[in-house]
């Protein structure tokens, strides 16, 4: 039985229904005007939907605000929306548009993670993975057009994918990685002179904003490595070494360069500067047109957004986390629908478990092991009184 137009119609025949007494319980009773069909129903089971609406607004308010309803127990709300967690937010479908830019990072929750790329608005797609790898990342970028720019914040895979797949895209590295990978390489406070002044160097990155200014800097940088150049490759042999030998040598390994941390914070920027990386968003724009430089409207957006909503719900499973975080991304997309678009009947309805009762198989012959009783060995069945003494 449905509702068209206020109008009561059949399920079985789509003829009108007249009201035909009630049910025991006093639910109003409906019989199809169809002499034909004569099919009753009654009006408890025709408007399901609306306590199922409202169920869901319940539910996905509580998932952002983690304020439930107060007319109702939380027993109760707990019990009338776990129907909701069936539901699974929809992935928005590629629409071919070419983006001017996308920012991709990976963010981790509960030994999960969520790749996400992000035009600087709103989401254009996420990936749930177990780490960040090669395949992850291929199955969130491929089914996107190729952008003019991918800002990224140094992850191998991620660089190796869009390296194979948009070879044509060229790439920002986000300055605020780079300065929190030069700390882990120098610290805050570096213990010598070339590590104080590299560092001061780096601190200038977020206050260029002309071509003069990054040439400058690279000029500043090119004289650093030269100056320092015997610094940088200065080794310690294991037969001269005095002091204990550093946990990242080998066992076997006869010498290791002597400042590997300064070296390496070295080769980053070098390797930022020679493969076109690290002022791609001067480069690349056009006049009057601002690119980013930091994956930051990522980061403080969505993935800052996603790790709140865990907050609010300490404890869920992964798979109840991974479907939060799904509907927290959908509704962060250009054009999220109306979230009862995407409930259809089985989502609530509930199938009766039925369990067959297994008939123990036919038994062929005597049993040499049982649990019957037995009048061998006196606990069968005894004849007379027991209390009988001769």
């Amino acid at each position: 039985m449905t509702l068209a137009g206020r109008k009561l119609k059949c399920d079985v025949c789509g003829q009108p229904m007249r009201a035909n007494g009630k049910t025991p319980k006093g639910t109003q009773r409906f019989r199809c005007k169809d002499p034909a069909c004569g099919a009753s129903a009654s009006r408890s089971n025709t408007r399901n939907d609306v306590a199922r609406r409202h169920e869901l607004s319940w539910f996905l308010d509580w998932l952002f605000t983690g304020i439930m309803p107060t007319h109702i127990s939380q027993r109760s709300f707990y019990r009338r929306t776990a129907w909701c967690w069936k539901i699974t937010p929809p992935i928005p479908a590629p629409t071919g548009e070419i983006h001017r830019y996308l920012m991709l990072d990976g963010t981790y929750f509960n030994d999960y993670c969520v790749l996400v790329a992000y035009n600087g608005t709103h989401v254009v797609g996420w990936q749930f993975c177990d780490r960040e790898k090669n395949a992850s990342w291929t199955a969130l970028i491929q089914p996107l057009v190729p952008p003019d720019i991918a800002v990224v914040d140094g992850n191998g895979p991620l660089e190796r994918v869009i390296c194979s797949l948009w070879p044509d895209t060229n790439l920002q590295r986000c300055y605020f990685h780079i300065r929190q990978r030069i700390h882990t390489h120098l610290t805050r406070n570096p213990g010598t002179q070339p590590g104080r002044e590299l560092l001061a160097l780096i601190k200038t990155l977020n206050t260029i904003t002309t071509p003069d200014q990054a040439a400058a800097f690279q000029a500043e940088f090119a004289s650093w490595a030269s100056r320092w150049d015997s610094v940088l490759k200065e080794r310690t042999y294991a037969n001269q070494q005095r002091s204990e030998r550093p946990s990242y040598v080998k066992l076997g390994q006869q010498w290791w360069y002597t400042h590997l941390r300064l070296r390496r914070a070295y080769k980053l920027i070098n390797g930022l500067i020679t493969g076109d990386k690290l002022f791609t968003w001067m480069t690349q724009s056009q006049p009057d047109e601002a690119l980013p430089k930091t994956t930051n409207p990522l980061e403080g957006g969505v993935n800052t957004a996603a790790k709140e909503l865990l907050r609010k719900h300490r404890g869920m499973t992964p798979k109840h986390a991974m479907k939060a975080i799904g509907w927290l991304l959908y509704f962060k997309t250009e054009n999220p629908a109306d979230p009862w678009t995407l409930v259809h009947p089985e989502h609530w309805e509930t199938t009766a478990k039925t369990t067959a009762k297994q008939m123990p198989p036919e038994r062929i012959g005597p049993a040499l092991y049982d649990t019957a009783f037995s009048a061998q060995d006196g606990n069968g069945i005894q004849q007379g009184w027991g209390g009988r003494s001769r």
